[in-house]
């Protein structure tokens, strides 16, 4: 009963319940030895029979994890939250020393996978266990780095946050061609976005619509910015002459947020550059609507912890 109620609580899943839960890091000296990190878990149960049933685990410290060295050829380790459970109808695991308290959940390696394994059921499909990283280690190699870790967690239940945020410039605001520097155009578009304490990425697009170009040709390039970081380029590149005509312009960015940027208000803005070899100019009015969709999510984190 109890799990199956772990089951229906868990919404069938399994993962990490955190994002910087059950970490796999390298030693700060890099030693034959790796950390999985405290945190929380579910895992399916999958024993023979065990529908509706999982597993609700807690790493209430840090598990140091021996890693063997490598002789003359490369070799790739998978590392894994496993339930041993040998009271579970089809189960071999050997009896705990404690049937009361265990353990009955393991850190184990598993040893020689292919570099291209991602789920512990490539290999093991009917082990209760749930994937925290795999480590491609080179040959002739004995202390393990951060870069030879691949973190492989996923969250069991990650949250999601995601608001739409609307422009519409009451006045014709201009954006000629100049001197080729970036410059925070248009002012419109400028939110202050609340950054959940939770969110490690942000999904962030931005939609022109009505975008408008007279005079010459234009070639120019936009950018969103939030906080510090900067998206990528997006160009706008057309050449039909000097009429005054409107299209749709798409930025879209997906970034890692720090912690240092969690729990506080950023701006989201834009960001305008204007070759000096095309003529035309660029303008948002009272035709234009602005649009930006900000998704927040709750994923592993990738920040050194």
């Amino acid at each position: 009963m109890a799990r199956l109620l772990a089951y229906a609580a868990f919404g069938g899943a399994q993962g990490v319940v955190g994002s910087g839960d059950l970490a796999v890091r390298a030693l700060s000296s890099p030693a034959a030895q790796i950390q999985v990190r405290p945190g929380a878990c579910a895992i399916l149960n999958r024993a023979a029979g065990a529908t509706y049933q999982a597993y609700a685990g807690r790493l209430p410290t840090s598990d140091p994890i021996n890693i063997a060295a490598t002789g003359s050829s490369a070799r790739s380790d998978l590392i894994v939250a496993r339930v041993e459970n040998p009271y579970s109808y089809g189960e071999t695991w050997a009896n705990p020393s404690n049937p009361v308290v265990g353990p009955y959940i393991f850190t184990r390696v598993i040893s020689g996978v292919t570099k291209t394994t991602t789920d512990v059921r490539q290999v093991r499909p009917n082990d209760s266990a749930l994937t925290l990283a795999r480590i491609d280690i080179p040959a002739n190699t004995s202390a393990i780095t951060q870069a030879y870790i691949k973190d492989l967690r996923k969250m069991v239940s990650p949250r999601r946050d995601r608001v739409l945020y609307t422009s519409f410039p009451g006045d014709l605001s201009t954006l000629s061609y100049s001197d080729a520097k970036w410059r925070n155009w248009p002012g419109a578009a400028s939110w202050s976005i609340d950054v959940p304490s939770w969110a490690t990425r942000a999904k962030v697009v931005i939609t022109f619509a009505g975008f408008r170009m007279t005079r010459a040709d234009v070639f120019a390039r936009m950018q969103t910015k939030f906080g510090p970081y900067l998206g990528q380029d997006t160009g706008i590149d057309d050449d039909t002459g000097s009429q005054t005509r409107r299209s749709t312009i798409v930025l879209a960015d997906n970034w890692n947020i720090s912690s240092a940027l969690r729990g506080t208000t950023q701006t989201l803005s834009v960001q305008t550059w204007m070759s000096k070899t095309e003529t035309g100019d660029v303008h948002v009015d009272s035709n234009t609507s602005i649009v930006a969709d900000v998704e927040f999510v709750e994923s592993p984190d990738e920040e050194e912890l």
